[in-house]
C-alpha cells in the first residue's frame, strides 16, 4: 500500500490550523498563531502548512487529499441571508464584508488552490479537495480520538454553516446527525455576549468570565435578578436543551457587537462593563449567574443526547468543550459513564476532525479503535534541538548550564520550585490548542499564598483574579481532587478534597474581590480558586515522559507531585513556539529560571 498524505485545514473565522495524517495516523498539527504570534489568527494557515509538511519531508505532490473544516457555499448562503433578513440594517456590514466573502467562500476552491500554489511547494492541479460541515469536523475530531467504538457527541459553539449545537450518534465510521440547533439561537454567541457585558473581548476573554464566576453571590440581588431575566427574558430554554434568543437584545446579525448595550443593562440594573473598567462584586454576580445558566443548559443537552441516543459513552467539542467548569458539572452528574474531551475543542482542532473523517469515509478497510491517543493528539508541533537551543543561548552571551541526565536535570529544576523559583519548561514537541500541557509551560510551587500574584502581575502580567491550573501525577488524582477519570488535556474543573479545604472566613460575602483573592483557601492555594475549584492536568508515564519523571521527581522532595501548570507566555500573546521565543519570554519577565531540553539558564541573583 503506498503513502497516502490528507492536509486538514481550517481558517477565515479564528484560530486558523493545519494537520497532516499519513495512513490515517496524525503526524503534526498546529496553529498559524504560533508562527505569526497573532493571537487566534484567522489567515490562511501557510505557516502551519508548512511545518506539517516539512516535519513529514513531503510536499504537496504527495499530498492526497486536503479536507477543509467546514462547507463555504452554505457558509455564505447564511451570510447572505442573514444579512438580507435584517435589511436596511444589515447593508453597512454587507458592503464591508462581501468582497471578502466573495473572494473566500463562493470562489473557495480556487482561492484555496491559489494559496497553496503560492507556498511553492509542489503542484496542486491533481489534489482532490473535500469539505466537511463545521460540527461534523467538530465531531469527528472528539469521537475519532476517543477510546469509543461507539458513543453520543455533543457539539456546541458561536456558529458553523447554520448550526449552532448538534448531537450526534457515532459507530465505527460512521457519525449520524441526530438533533441540531440552528443559527442565530446560538449557546456560544450568548456566553460571548455575557462575556462582553462584562467588559471582556469576544471569542478571547470568555475563560476570564469563567474564572469571575466563583467570586460571584448566589445570594445577591445582581445574581437572583439576572437569572431571572435571562431565562424569562433574554432566552427562552426547553427541555431538549435547545433555546430561543431574544433577538431584540442581540446585535451580532447586524454584523456590530453582541449586545444591545442599553437594553441589557436596564434588564439587569447594571450598566455595561467597559474593558478598562475596575471589575466589582457585580460583575462577580452577573458572571456566575451567566455561567450557572450555561451549566443548567449544556446538562439539558447532555441528558437530550442521552435520551436520543441510548449510549453510555459522550465526546464533547465546539468551542463551548472549553467552559472546563461546566465539563466538571457533567462528569459530577454522571449522565454518562464515560466522557471524551480532545485538546483544541474549538476551530483548530475541527482542522484534524475534517481529515479524520475524510480518511475513515475514503478507507474501506478503516475500524475505528478502541485505545485513547493522549499523546498522538496532544504534543504535534515544532521541537527545538539542543544544538538549536545551545547555538542561540551562545549567539546571545547568556551563561547555561547543561545537564544532559536527566535525573540530574529533574533534581536541580525540583530544588529550585521547593525554594520558590518560577520555572520556564519547554521539553518536546509544542502542544496542538489552547492549552500548554507540560511542553510550554510555567511552573510554580502551588502551596506558596504568594506565587498566584507573582506570576500574574510579574509574569503574565494579567488579572490578578486569574487561577492557574495544576498538573500531578495521574495516580495522586484522587488523594487531593474530587474526580475519579484522568484529566490529561486540562478539560475539566473539580474541588480539591475537603481535607486540604479552609474554612471560609465569617465575613466571606463582604471581602473585596483582591481580598477574596488573598485569602488563603487550601493546603496549595497558588492552584485552588476562592470557591475550592480547580482545573486538573493529570500526567501518566508515557504522555509526556520527562514531565512524569519531574512531577515524580518533586514528589520524592516534597511528598506530592502538585505544581502550577500555566501557559509559557504573556497577556495577550500565543503561546511561545520556538527556543528563541521562549529565551526573549523568559528574559523579559520575573521568571527565575528557565530549562530548555537539557540547558538550564539561571537570573542572576541580587547581592
Amino acid at each position: 500500500m503506498s503513502n497516502q498524505y490528507i492536509l486538514g485545514v481550517s481558517a477565515f473565522y479564528h484560530d486558523s490550523a493545519a494537520c497532516l495524517l499519513l495512513n490515517g495516523k496524525l503526524v503534526a498539527a498546529a496553529q498559524e498563531e504560533r508562527f505569526t504570534r497573532k493571537k487566534h489568527d484567522s489567515s490562511f494557515p501557510e505557516n502551519a502548512i508548512r511545518f506539517c509538511l516539512d516535519y513529514a519531508q513531503v510536499d504537496l505532490n504527495q499530498v492526497h487529499t486536503v479536507a477543509f473544516y467546514e462547507k463555504p457555499l452554505l457558509k455564505f448562503e447564511r451570510v447572505l441571508e442573514n444579512f438580507l433578513a435584517i435589511a436596511p440594517k444589515g447593508i453597512p456590514a454587507f458592503v464591508k464584508y462581501m468582497p471578502a466573502w466573495l473572494k473566500e467562500k463562493v470562489f473557495f476552491r480556487k482561492h484555496l488552490n491559489d494559496k497553496l500554489n503560492a507556498l511553492d511547494l509542489g503542484d496542486t492541479k491533481d489534489l482532490k479537495v473535500t469539505f466537511s460541515e463545521h460540527h461534523l469536523s467538530h465531531a469527528a475530531w472528539a469521537y475519532f480520538t476517543s477510546p469509543f467504538k461507539e458513543s453520543a457527541v455533543l457539539t456546541i459553539d458561536g456558529v458553523g454553516e447554520w448550526t449552532t449545537t448538534a448531537i450526534y450518534k457515532a459507530k465505527g465510521k460512521e457519525i449520524e446527525s441526530i438533533q441540531e440547533q440552528s443559527y442565530p439561537h446560538s449557546l456560544g454567541l450568548l456566553y460571548s455576549a455575557f462575556t462582553q457585558f462584562l467588559g471582556f473581548r469576544v471569542n478571547d476573554g470568555e475563560y476570564k468570565m469563567m474564572g469571575l464566576a466563583p467570586y460571584g453571590n448566589r445570594e445577591s440581588e445582581i445574581y437572583k435578578n439576572g437569572r431571572k431575566e435571562i431565562e424569562s427574558t433574554l432566552v427562552k430554554v426547553f427541555e431538549d436543551g435547545s433555546i430561543r434568543l431574544n433577538l431584540k437584545y442581540f446585535r451580532f446579525l447586524e454584523g456590530k457587537r453582541m449586545t444591545a448595550s442599553r437594553l441589557w443593562g436596564e434588564l439587569f440594573n447594571m450598566p455595561e462593563r467597559l474593558e478598562q473598567d475596575e471589575l466589582t462584586q457585580s460583575h462577580c454576580d452577573f458572571a456566575l449567574a451567566a455561567q450557572d445558566f450555561t451549566e443548567h443548559v449544556i446538562l439539558l443537552l447532555a441528558k437530550e443526547a442521552k435520551e436520543v441516543t441510548g449510549l453510555s459513552n459522550l465526546c464533547i467539542a465546539g468551542g463551548v468543550g472549553y467552559n472546563c467548569a461546566a465539563n466538571g458539572v457533567l462528569i459530577k452528574e454522571a449522565i454518562f459513564d464515560n466522557i471524551h474531551i480532545p485538546p483544541a475543542v474549538g476551530d483548530s482542532g475541527s482542522a484534524v476532525g475534517a481529515a479524520l473523517l475524510t480518511n475513515a469515509l475514503d478507507d474501506e478497510s478503516f475500524e475505528k479503535g478502541d485505545e485513547p491517543l493522549k499523546n498522538s493528539i496532544s504534543f504535534l508541533g515544532p521541537q527545538s534541538t539542543n544544538v538549536q537551543i545551545r547555538a542561540h543561548l551562545e549567539s546571545k552571551g547568556q551563561e547555561f548550564n547543561t545537564i544532559d541526565n536527566l535525573d540530574a536535570l529533574c533534581n536541580r529544576t525540583c530544588d529550585l520550585l521547593n525554594q520558590g523559583a518560577v520555572v520556564g519548561w519547554m521539553q518536546g514537541r509544542m502542544e496542538f490548542g489552547a492549552r500548554a500541557l507540560g511542553a510550554r509551560s510555567i511552573l510554580g510551587d502551588p502551596r506558596r499564598p504568594e506565587m498566584q500574584h507573582v506570576i500574574n502581575q510579574k509574569i503574565k502580567f494579567r488579572e490578578s483574579f486569574r487561577p492557574f491550573a495544576v498538573i500531578l501525577l495521574e495516580e495522586d488524582l484522587e488523594d487531593f481532587f474530587c474526580l475519579k477519570e484522568p484529566s490529561p488535556y486540562m478539560a475539566i474543573i473539580t474541588e480539591i478534597v475537603p481535607g486540604l479545604q479552609k474554612p471560609k472566613p465569617d465575613n466571606y460575602e463582604t471581602l473585596s474581590i483582591r481580598e477574596k483573592c488573598d485569602w488563603v483557601n487550601s493546603d496549595f492555594p497558588g492552584i485552588s480558586h476562592v470557591d475550592y475549584s480547580c482545573r486538573v492536568q493529570t500526567v501518566d508515564e508515557n504522555t509526556n515522559n520527562r514531565l512524569w519523571q519531574l512531577l515524580k521527581t518533586y514528589k520524592q522532595k516534597t511528598g506530592f507531585s502538585l505544581l502550577i501548570n500555566t501557559s509559557f507566555n504573556v497577556k495577550d500573546q500565543p503561546i511561545v513556539c520556538t527556543h528563541q521565543e521562549a529565551y526573549d519570554c523568559f528574559m523579559n519577565t520575573n521568571m527565575d529560571a528557565l530549562v530548555m531540553e537539557d540547558n538550564l539558564i539561571l537570573k542572576p541573583t541580587e547581592a
